[in-house]
């Protein structure tokens, strides 16, 4: 790979041929990059280096809390069991136990939900007197130093007899009901523990008890603690509901524990439901992918591309980086962990063409979260969309496409926007030709191209997924520095069970939000009372629908600040769904809808884990980077509304013939296009945009979401009318500036 040079002709050393994607090409200040972890495809008989690929890689795929770096006894037994428990995943793929799926999630859960116990500390924060030091340990908020930062890094403190003692607690509480042992009025195997339905016995309700409280305490670890509490709202609200007055709608005849425990623990819709079923059938195999991806060098190949796909252009900095996380984003499906990736390779970049910490980490950012909208890997949510709608993924994905179009439509809009107002400097990326890296690494594009086409001709996805990971896993010996060897097999067997273990611990919780929704009926409840909000205000229909959209969508967002996306996808779904349902909006537009509200709280401020993200790269304010953001994202929060207020919008999903597709994606490309003149205050090719023009701007785009004839007409109007006052604003200032030297002469 070539140098990258600025313009004034210094340059600074290339990544070697062999570095990861992850680690810089060049420091901000152009001197050659310090030494960071990575993931080193060098022969994989060195065991460091295997830790280090895990360690590496494991933390791109977990988006919330770092998890430890376990060796010696903790970390063999660790990558024992999710050795075994992928290789599980992958043969219920083709030999499903003869049990049913119920049981394959009871073992999957059993052999998961440990590992969460040793790979996340408690990290409870106790006086220093009482939290000693172990000698040859760290504490657990260990930090790493990067340049004037300190950023989190994972820990690497061994677990404690209270993790241990919690993991094999886990293994015996998930086993319970498949283990042919008799314990009292209990046991007696998994056909007699599905006898018991509805009728536990004394040891299943101990058991499901400490089920319930260990996914909570897993959830605290690798979340934090507002989802628990969430879920022991939800449960208290089962528990004390029939308390409350029977006039209120959300009132229900009341549940006791023991009916509880069994909705959660011997029920479809409990700890072992839907949601658990994703992440144990899906988002497992997907993450394995992810890992083979990338340990073939296919991330490290997409970054160099969208470099060379825009090295001559003058905004080559900020295409780059938006390219780079559409690309990397079917890698990971994960926001941050694509945030992450793409700001260490292209932030220097940014830096030289002199964008300001803010504004680069709001880019990152938004480019970054795009990955979980972006086909043909989604964020574990939309596996959850597929199998509550009962249709297949490719379905799903067909929903996507246009929406991810427009979303990344709005972001390179932006970026060409703020070059051309902040005066971006061009930057050089010599990396030679993107047709020679097509040629000599196109074919990591295979894999990604063999799941839609397994897809299309009618295999399931989880076998689609298997069969790209061995189109990967052969195509990846063209490259010798990035071969798959059985070694490294291993290790991005291991990484994709690792980095399911949140999304497991989440999944398996939200059983109890799932559960106590069906049981208590809250679900119709809540929809009638987000209805009844919006019928107090007007009782036209159509208005009705409007502002049920919007309150559902600012309660979607409101939630999504405080649980990830998944959880914040099923607890929508199961409230908000219903009422959009009930007044005519189509099961995959309300879905959609609920999904994108669910996906955006990482961009949504205050807690944002995509703008932290991208600020721990850049180094700038935590506040202004999640604002620049937020405008970076515009376009994703008001396109979901057309999905939803009008017939017209189902064109945005790809459903509804070609001449209502085409109609919806031409009039939402334009209103996107006009919000982002409006935010960005920078007509192309024009100018800068007064205030007044900024304002009917925002107005023409909103209206053009309407997407009906007479808004539409409307909306296109609203933005001659700003255009043509744009022109006239530049007009004057020309002639202004021209008088002097007029008089002069």
């Amino acid at each position: 790979m070539s140098p990258i040079s600025s313009p004034d002709g210094s340059s600074s050393p290339a990544r070697p041929a062999n570095s990861s994607v992850g680690a810089p090409a060049l420091s901000p200040d152009g001197e050659p990059p310090r030494p960071r972890r990575a993931a080193e495809p060098t022969e994989p008989h060195d065991p460091s280096v295997a830790e280090r690929a895990t360690r590496d890689l494991a933390a791109r795929f977990e988006d919330e809390k770092p998890g430890r770096v376990l060796s010696g006894p903790a970390g063999l037994l660790l990558t024992v069991t999710a050795l075994a428990v992928g290789a599980l995943a992958l043969w219920q793929v083709f030999r499903p136990l003869s049990q049913g799926s119920k049981y394959y999630l009871i073992i999957f859960l059993a052999g998961v939900l440990p590992l969460v116990f040793l790979a996340y500390p408690a990290n409870l924060r106790l006086p220093a007197r009482l939290h000693p030091r172990r000698p040859g340990t760290d504490r657990a908020e260990a930090t790493e130093s990067d340049g004037d930062r300190r950023v989190p890094a994972p820990t690497s403190t061994r677990p404690t007899v209270t993790d241990w003692a919690l993991s094999a607690l886990a293994v015996a509480a998930c086993l319970y009901p498949v283990l042919p042992i008799r314990i009292g009025s209990g046991g007696g195997g998994y056909n007699a523990f599905l006898d018991r339905q509805g009728l536990l016995a004394a040891t299943d309700l101990v058991l499901g008890t400490v089920l319930l409280l260990l996914l909570l305490e897993a959830c605290r670890r690798t979340t934090g603690w507002i989802l628990p509490a969430v879920c022991l709202l939800f449960l208290g609200y089962g528990y004390y509901g029939g308390l409350l007055p029977q006039s209120w709608p959300v009132a229900h005849s009341g549940l006791d524990f023991s009916q509880l425990v069994d909705a959660f623990y011997n029920s479809d819709s409990g700890f072992y439901g839907t949601p658990l079923d994703v992440a144990a059938s899906y988002i497992v195999l997907f993450t394995i992918y992810g890992a083979v991806l990338e340990l073939s060098g296919a991330g490290r190949f997409f970054v160099e591309l969208s470099a060379a796909a825009f090295r001559r252009s003058r905004t080559a900095a900020g295409r780059t980086a938006v390219a780079s996380g559409f690309l990397l984003g079917t890698v990971s499906g994960s926001g941050a962990a694509t945030t992450v990736s793409i700001g260490a390779v292209t932030w220097p970049l940014l830096r030289r063409a002199g964008y300001p910490p803010e504004r680069a980490g709001g880019m990152l950012a938004a480019a970054g979260v795009g990955a979980i909208l972006s086909p043909p890997t989604l964020g574990a949510a939309a596996f959850i969309i597929a199998e509550y709608l009962g249709v297949s993924y490719l379905q799903v994905l067909g929903w996507a496409t246009v929406p991810t179009v427009l979303y990344y439509l709005g972001i390179l809009l932006a970026v060409e926007i703020d070059a051309r107002r902040s005066g971006v400097r061009p930057v050089v990326i010599d990396v030679g030709s993107p047709w020679r890296l097509l040629g000599r690494f196109g074919y990591h594009f295979a894999s990604l191209i063999a799941i839609i086409v397994f897809l299309a001709i009618g295999v399931s996805a989880t076998r689609a997924v298997v069969f790209a990971i061995v189109v990967a896993a052969v195509l990846s010996h063209l490259d010798r520095a990035h071969r798959l060897t059985p070694g490294r097999l291993v290790t991005a067997l291991v990484t994709g069970v690792r980095g399911v273990l949140a999304v497991t611990a989440v999944c398996a919780a939200a059983g109890i939000i799932t559960a106590t929704t069906t049981k208590t009926g809250l679900g119709p409840q809540a929809a009638a009372l987000l209805i009844g909000g919006a019928q107090a205000a007007t009782s036209d229909p159509t208005l009705v629908l409007v502002l049920t959209a919007l309150l559902a969508a600012v309660a979607l967002s409101l939630l999504g600040l405080a649980v990830p996306v998944t959880a914040s996808f099923v607890i929508g779904w199961v409230i908000v769904g219903p009422a959009l349902l009930d007044l005519g909006v189509t099961a995959p537009a309300a879905a959609m809808f609920v999904f994108y509200f669910a996906v955006l709280s990482e961009v949504s401020p205050p807690t944002a884990l995509a703008a932290v993200a991208a600020a721990a790269v850049t180094g700038g304010r935590l506040v202004p980077t999640m604002w620049q953001t937020l405008r970076y994202a515009l376009p994703a929060y008001l396109t979901p509304i057309a999905f939803v207020i009008t017939p017209a919008g189902l064109g945005l999903l790809g459903i509804g013939g070609v001449q209502r597709i085409a109609f919806a994606a031409v009039v939402t490309a334009l209103s996107v296009a006009v919000l982002a003149v409006a935010a960005g205050g920078w007509l192309p090719g024009v100018g800068p945009v007064g205030v007044p023009e900024r304002a009917l701007g925002v107005l023409a785009g909103v209206t053009l979401l309407w997407l009906e004839p007479v808004p539409v007409a409307v909306g296109t109007a609203l933005a001659a009318v700003a255009a043509v006052g744009v022109l006239v604003r530049r007009a004057s200032a020309g002639r202004q500036s021209s008088d002097p030297v007029e008089e002069k002469l």
